[in-house]
């Protein structure tokens, strides 16, 4: 945890490469001091096919998904971070943007929480 998906259109590969756009995602959400370097999780979903508005050429969205428990502000500060940075790398884009939403721990498992040996139900155990 966390999880940030990276939804773009193909074209976008065309500009940087899949590592130079993860590891801009990755760099600023670890910037935050927010995860653990080791938890930080990035993915990317290329999109052949898409409709945006007249005059639109591409797009890109991070949705990330992270652990409750952080305030408002810290969430927005991610969220910020990962616009600039994405900004910075990508300035004529027609659509960027970056989405947080969180993880209820109570609904949430891994396969270290099912760990019969995890009697701490830490979601970490074993990693």
């Amino acid at each position: 945890m966390p999880h940030f998906i990276i939804e773009c259109s193909q074209d976008i590969l065309q500009l940087r490469t899949p590592n130079e756009i993860m590891d801009t995602v990755y760099n600023a959400a670890e910037s935050t001091s927010l995860f653990a370097v080791n938890d930080i999780k990035v993915r990317l979903h290329p999109y052949q096919y898409y409709r945006l508005g007249e005059q639109k050429n591409n797009f890109l969205h991070v949705f990330g998904h992270i652990m409750q428990g952080r305030s408002t502000e810290q969430k927005a500060d991610l969220s910020r971070k990962i616009s600039t940075r994405l900004t910075e790398l990508f300035p004529d884009i027609s659509f960027l943007s970056v989405n947080i939403s969180e993880f209820e721990s109570a609904t949430y498992s891994n396969k270290a929480l099912i760990n019969p040996e995890n009697k701490d139900h830490n979601r970490h155990f074993g990693l």
